[in-house]
């Protein structure tokens, strides 16, 4: 009943909410002579705050217009290349009127972006995408928030994610992609690429892992704690919630996104609270710079999304309780995963010195696993003084980040084992 009682009470405060929002527009607009009273700049302040802590948050844009790549303005397309009931796809397309501008695109690496599942939308990772555009052709997963899809479309669970990246990774062509994981999906993506392998398939020319749990045993953070402290059952019992008929997934058991985001809240409420009453007095002065800053990381942060149960409790058994990837004792779709079966595919990690969510150690620990790339393949980048979403969002992210993630694709275009037996069998016959 928790998910009805949420939509009860959005319901019940939806008209409070827009009438705040109407006074804090109506309060401040030049227009009005009202405005240039004392104490209505303070009054109309508190109208904005009240609005944005009630309203509901919808996913935003990407809103990547342009970029500028190889020296020229270049425009972008977001393009469905793929679309399943869980996911899209989306192809982030350059285009370019000018011919050698447009040669010199063609020629750049391909790379796919893998978002994670895990509460936010994927436009969480625009930056990450602003930033691979200048130099690559750009792939990435659009989650599909779960009370939008139907009932009779099925089911989600890890195994899924795992084909749907296989998939994805298929249909662009592993002999000429390049692999970037964010957080939650390191994990699938490591056994998508192991089971490759396994397979004799073609694997990536590189796989970049950045802020994921592959061994959450390493320097466990509170959200591993909390995914240790309870048994499976706890979950199942108290998180899980039923889609209400008011959305297309009407019935469908879901992790709801607005538990997720409490629980966000929940791991530095002092910072939320603080950041918000900043808000309110950049509102009062007419800082309105900071204020706009303010919205646009909210509407963002607070935009969340709800997960498929199956998905959602395979994460936290698999994962974070049985630890079966490091302890090589997982199976997706009856087949086991081994990473040690990877060895023409480069391999970087990418960890935040102060990351709270994923431990320092925690995406090394895909090195180990990693035992048949060569040592002189594997990476691993610790950023000093970075969070977690500094290490894909952000100065840090954009200055000292990418251009060694840059360098590194950039410097794998071929694997030099794959090229080696390339070459033999090519002699042999």
């Amino acid at each position: 009943m928790l998910y009805h009682l949420h939509e009860l009470n959005r319901s019940l405060m939806n008209p409070l909410v827009g009438w705040s929002g109407a006074a804090a527009q109506l309060l401040t607009a030049k227009e009005n002579w009202l405005s240039h009273f004392p104490g209505v700049q303070r009054l109309a302040a508190g109208y904005e705050l009240a609005y944005r802590l009630g309203k509901d948050y919808e996913k935003p844009p990407f809103a990547i217009p342009s970029i500028i790549a190889h020296g020229h303005e270049t425009p972008i397309s977001e393009k469905v290349s793929i679309a399943r009931p869980f996911c899209n796809l989306i192809r982030f397309k350059r285009f370019s009127d000018d011919v050698e501008t447009l040669g010199e695109l063609k020629k750049d690496p391909t790379v796919l972006v893998v978002a994670p599942l895990s509460g936010h939308h994927s436009t969480l990772l625009r930056d990450t995408v602003k930033s691979l555009l200048q130099d690559h052709k750009v792939y990435l997963t659009d989650w599909i928030d779960a009370r939008m899809v139907p009932l009779d479309q099925g089911d989600f669970d890890l195994d899924d994610y795992v084909a749907y990246i296989q998939e994805f990774i298929r249909h662009i062509g592993a002999e000429r992609l390049h692999v970037i994981s964010v957080c939650q999906p390191t994990v699938p993506v490591l056994a998508a690429i192991s089971l490759m392998a396994s397979n004799g398939e073609k694997t990536p020319l590189t796989m970049t892992m950045m802020g994921g749990p592959i061994d959450p045993r390493r320097s466990p953070t509170k959200v591993n704690d909390l995914a240790t402290t309870q048994p499976l059952s706890w979950f199942e019992n108290n998180v899980i919630h039923t889609v209400p008929s008011s959305f297309p997934g009407a019935g469908r058991k879901v992790y709801p996104g607005f538990l997720q985001h409490a629980g966000f809240v929940a791991m530095n409420p002092s910072r939320h609270m603080s950041s918000h009453w900043d808000f309110y007095e950049d509102l009062r002065r007419g800082d309105l710079e900071d204020a706009e800053a303010h919205r646009k990381f909210y509407n963002e942060y607070n935009a969340v999304l709800d997960m498929p149960a199956p998905f959602y409790l395979d994460t936290i058994s698999t994962i974070f309780q049985q630890h079966l990837l490091p302890r090589g004792l997982w199976d997706v779709a009856g087949q086991r995963v081994r990473p040690g079966d990877i060895r023409d595919t480069a391999l970087l990690t990418i960890e935040g010195e102060l990351d709270d969510i994923s431990g320092r150690g925690q995406t090394e620990a895909a090195h180990e696993l990693c035992s048949g790339i060569p040592a002189s393949h594997k990476r691993n980048l610790l950023v000093k003084d970075a969070g977690h979403y500094g290490i894909f969002s952000g100065r840090r992210w954009r200055e000292k980040i990418y251009p060694q993630l840059r360098d590194f694709i950039a410097g794998h275009a071929t694997f030099p084992a794959a090229k080696a037996v390339a070459t033999r069998r090519r002699r042999s016959a």
